[in-house]
């Protein structure tokens, strides 16, 4: 099986080193909680320089701004509707080094029929141990979006960065145990990449069934490794809740390029819960996200397995066809299509396939028609 799916990836491209130096280590001690600073974005303090992006009507540039301890950040906006007429860029000081600009796509996750939230902004970015930022939003057309912020996000450190990852099952066999449910694959656990229960909303919600999966990138950049993944993902969890104001990490699950599948939004691997992932199609879906950015990055071969596995026993339990195509209704017409409105989705598709982004990027998207072949397979 990663033979066959390893034959279809293009030879992996080396991650960039964003701030040009390592990250500052991290010594705090284990169990300190994490947080989020946000900073208010108004106006231009410096005069661009030639390094500076140029995209669209400069609306903001702010100073070199030393701040608090972060690892990730995003900027947001008080219209949730503004993604498409704004560029953001940012700069980050990480091991004292300032990092070259780097463009932060607007989010296309989802509210509207999960969470209710009212904020638009950028997918979050994962700069490492860094204290010091720089901000340029430009305008691409109409007015300036309103209560522009900054989110600076430090995860906080865990006792279980410290450990390797403990999966909830043992991962012993690629075989089927009955026809058309694939084993389930060794998931970790939220406990056990330190998940804060207290930041989420305490219900669950669930929808009827699985009926399609969605597939997603995070979006937060490829320099890290995975022994950070847990850093990541706690990163990723706060800036949904505290910055998105969601009830909890929007994907059910997430894939680091090792090929750890790690647990996403509470209620139940096994349960139909309702994410947040795809605006306008969260109910009756799953969302599994691939950790990083793979516009030209070709994802790796034991990510795009581990992906396979997950959506294998996930749609395996509602006894899905991952080669078929399922009729959605649209609840929210900020997605491609107007609520009320129906269409037809492979089983196993992109987020750009439900919204307008780029998401899971093109180098994952065209993996796509593999990935429903070998989920097929191991369904049998």
């Amino acid at each position: 099986m990663y033979t066959r799916i390893a034959l279809s990836i293009a030879a992996l491209a080396v991650p960039a080193v964003l701030a040009g130096a390592p990250a500052q280590a991290d010594s705090r001690p284990p169990g300190t909680p994490g947080s989020t600073v946000t900073l208010p974005l108004t106006g231009i303090e410096q005069e661009p320089d030639a390094a500076a992006p140029s995209v669209g009507r400069t609306e903001v540039l702010t100073a070199e701004r030393a701040t608090p301890a972060y690892s990730l950040l995003g900027v947001t906006w008080a219209d949730p509707g503004a993604g498409e007429r704004v560029a953001v860029h940012v700069r980050t000081r990480t091991g004292g080094v300032w990092s070259p600009w780097h463009e932060l796509h607007a989010g296309g996750h989802g509210t509207g029929d999960a969470e209710g939230g009212g904020r638009g902004g950028t997918e979050p970015f994962w700069a490492g141990r860094s204290n010091g930022v720089q901000v340029r939003v430009g305008v691409l057309t109409g007015a300036s979006p309103k209560d522009l912020r900054a989110e600076l996000v430090d995860p906080g450190d865990s006792i279980l960065d410290r450990m390797p990852a403990r999966p909830t099952l043992p991962d012993l066999t690629d075989g089927r145990t009955v026809k058309g449910h694939a084993d389930k694959p060794a998931i970790v656990a939220r406990s056990d990449w330190g998940a804060d229960e207290s930041l989420r909303d305490a219900k669950f919600k669930y929808t009827n069934t699985v009926r399609a999966a969605f597939v997603h990138h995070t979006a937060d950049g490829n320099d890290f490794p995975c022994s950070d993944s847990a850093k990541v993902l706690r990163s990723i969890y706060r800036y949904h809740v505290k910055t998105n104001g969601w009830a909890d990490v929007g994907y059910n699950f997430l894939v680091d390029k090792c090929g750890t599948i790690f647990e996403g939004r509470a209620g139940g691997t096994d349960k139909p819960v309702l994410g947040a992932h795809t605006l306008g199609f969260n109910t009756d879906s799953t969302g599994v996200a691939a950790m990083g950015t793979y516009t030209t990055t070709a994802p790796p071969a034991p990510m795009l397995i581990s992906i396979s596995r997950v959506l294998a026993w996930k749609l395996g339990l509602h006894d899905r066809d991952p080669k078929g195509k399922v009729t959605l209704t649209s609840s929210d017409s900020g997605s491609r299509y107007p609520k009320g409105s129906t269409h037809s989705f492979d089983v196993i598709s992109g987020h750009r396939d439900a919204f307008n982004t780029e998401c899971p990027g093109q180098a994952l998207y065209d993996q796509l028609p593999a990935i429903r072949t070998d989920v097929a397979l191991r369904v049998g």
